[in-house]
C-alpha cells in the first residue's frame, strides 16, 4: 500500500514541498505505463489532455489493452458560464483517448431503474485486477497538481485465483505472476455487477480481456430501449454511453481559457506547465 498525495506550488511554499508535491499524478503514470488488459475508472470529472496523456500513452503501446471510464452524465456545474468550461476538458480528454485506440475505449454513464441520471462521485482506477487505488483525487489536472488530495494505492499481494479464461498472466501490472489478486478484483466484481445488473458470480465478469464487450452490449441495449420509446421491458443494468454535450466554436473562445486558468488550472512548477511530465 502506498499513500500518494498532490499540493500545489503556492508562495509561501509549504515547508514540506517547496515545489509542491505530485506523487497523485506520478503513481498513475506508472500504472498506467505497467497496464496490460484493463485500465477501469470511476470519476467525477475525467478532464484534461495531460490526465488523458498516460492512458493514450498505454493504449498506443499495448494493443490487448481496453480502457472503461464510468462518469456523470453531466457535469456538478453545468449552467451556460461554467458548464461549457467544464465540459471543454472532458471532451478533449475522450478525444485523445478515442484517436489513441477507438475500438478499445468505452466511456459510460449511470441512471437508475427510473431513467434518472446518477451523479458518479467516486475516484477508483483499477488496473489489471491488480492495483487499484481510492481517494479524493480526481482524474483533472486540478487534482493532479493544484489541490490538497490523498489517495491510496494498493498493489494486492494476496495469494489469490488464478487467471480467468481470455486473460495472459504474462500481460498485467504484475507481470510474472500467474494469479489475479482477489482484492481488487474483487473490487472490479462488485462494481460491475452492481452496475450490469449481474451477479458477481456471473462468469461473463471474471473475463477482464471481454470486459468492454460486455459493457458496449449492456450499452447498447439500454439506448436502444429508450430509443424505442420504452415500450418493452427494461434491460437490466444501468449502464448508458457517455456523450457530453458539444462545446461551440463561440462558446470555446471563452471556455477554453476559463477551463485552464479557473476550472482546471496547472498548479505545477513553471517549467513543467505546458508538457505531460509531473
Amino acid at each position: 500500500m502506498q499513500l500518494l498525495r498532490t499540493y500545489g506550488v503556492k508562495r509561501p511554499p509549504f515547508p514540506f514541498a517547496p515545489e509542491g508535491e505530485r506523487s497523485v499524478a506520478r503513481g498513475y503514470a506508472k500504472a498506467f505505463a505497467r497496464a496490460r488488459s484493463l485500465i477501469y475508472i470511476e470519476d467525477q470529472y475525467l478532464w484534461s489532455t495531460e490526465v488523458a496523456a498516460g492512458i493514450a500513452g498505454a493504449l498506443e503501446r499495448n494493443p490487448d489493452l481496453n480502457v472503461i471510464a464510468v462518469v456523470p452524465r453531466y457535469p456538478d456545474s453545468d449552467g451556460p458560464l461554467v458548464g461549457p468550461a467544464s465540459r471543454i476538458g472532458q471532451l478533449r480528454a475522450l478525444r485523445m483517448l478515442h484517436q489513441a485506440a477507438p475500438d478499445r475505449v468505452g466511456v459510460f454513464d449511470l441512471e437508475n431503474s427510473s431513467g434518472t441520471p446518477i451523479y458518479v462521485h467516486a475516484k477508483i482506477c483499477i488496473i489489471d485486477d491488480m492495483w487499484f487505488t481510492c481517494g479524493s483525487d480526481n482524474f483533472n489536472r486540478r487534482s493532479w497538481t493544484t489541490d490538497s488530495e490523498l489517495t491510496c494505492a494498493v498493489f494486492d499481494a494476496t495469494a489469490g485465483n488464478r487467471e480467468p479464461s481470455g486473460t495472459d498472466s504474462g500481460h498485467d501490472i504484475g507481470a510474472g505472476h500467474d494469479a489475479h489478486r482477489p482484492l481488487a478484483r474483487g473490487l472490479r466484481l462488485q462494481l460491475w455487477a452492481e452496475h450490469l445488473g449481474l451477479d458477481q458470480d456471473d462468469p461473463q465478469l471474471h473475463d477482464i480481456a471481454a470486459g468492454l464487450k460486455l459493457w458496449n452490449t449492456a450499452a447498447d441495449r439500454l439506448d436502444h430501449w429508450h430509443e424505442s420509446g420504452r415500450r418493452s421491458p427494461r434491460p437490466t443494468g444501468n449502464v448508458r454511453r457517455h456523450t457530453p454535450e458539444p462545446v461551440s466554436f463561440l462558446q470555446r473562445l471563452w471556455a477554453d481559457p476559463l477551463s485552464r486558468f479557473v476550472v482546471d488550472p496547472d498548479g505545477r512548477p513553471r517549467r513543467l506547465r505546458g508538457t505531460t511530465r509531473f
